[in-house]
């Protein structure tokens, strides 16, 4: 016997995760068109957009730079520094959470670290077992940051040609990757109102406050809404009032 060996289940789920890894991937790397597009249109030039991709990649603080930076100009820049780093410190979460999932090594974390983004940890967290978190976690996040810098490259050339991105819907394409990966997990009242609470809180601060400072708060809220765990108990109490 050979335990180690995959079972026709087990290579069933590891085809599933490469599937849903690169699906992810795909749909992410669409958006880095928009962000080469866009970084070129404020001011930045062609290898400076991809460095910037290279080096930074993580998309919502790039956007949050490219956007500050397209504003203001050069004096802008300590506060588009400052918003995309705040903007990035809920990767240090994400880092905490896959620290199990990628295992000891000190190479193997330092690259995991620079793939360590939202769409990573998503459909990481969403396995079962520990080996198909990891396959999903190194899929998703070296197909996202291949992707990535390639549509940023290409989005940087082709910026003139293309005109607006939005009028491509390719800044929603991150949106709707995510949308994909939560809505099989909305089984419960309790994930249900925890995504609802989190998203009306992002969507009413994000007009008011300082980019980064909505998904800092609503990440706050849905941690609330999710501890206490309001919306289930009373499934629970019924069903074991049924048992008794």
């Amino acid at each position: 016997m050979h335990p180690e060996r995959d079972t026709p289940d087990l290579g069933l789920a590891r085809r599933e995760v490469w599937r849903e890894g690169l699906g992810v991937a795909v749909a992410t790397s669409a958006y880095g068109i928009s962000f080469g597009a866009l970084a070129v249109a404020s001011g930045l030039d062609i290898w400076q957009t991809c460095v910037l991709s290279l080096l930074m990649f993580t998309g919502g603080s790039q956007f949050a730079f490219i956007g500050i930076l397209g504003a203001g100009g050069i004096a802008a820049l300590p506060s588009a520094v400052a918003s995309s780093a705040l903007l990035g410190v809920r990767n240090l979460a994400y880092g905490m959470r896959m620290s199990s999932v990628v295992g000891p090594g000190f190479w193997r974390r330092t690259a995991a670290a620079h793939v360590t983004i939202d769409e990573s940890t998503a459909v990481a967290i969403s396995q079962p077992t520990a080996p198909l978190r990891r396959l999903g976690f190194w899929v998703t996040g070296l197909g996202v940051f291949l992707g990535w810098n390639l549509a940023t490259l290409i989005g940087a050339l082709l910026g003139d040609v293309l005109g607006d991105p939005k009028a491509w819907g390719l800044d929603a394409a991150a949106a709707a990757a995510f949308l994909a990966l939560l809505w099989p997990r909305l089984k419960q009242r309790q994930a249900v109102a925890v995504g609802v609470a989190a998203a009306v809180v992002a969507a009413s601060l994000t007009p008011i406050v300082m980019p980064g400072m909505p998904v800092l708060i609503a990440a706050v809220v849905a941690i609330v809404v999710g501890w206490f765990n309001w919306f289930d108990r009373p499934e629970r109490a019924v069903g074991q009032e049924e048992k008794l």
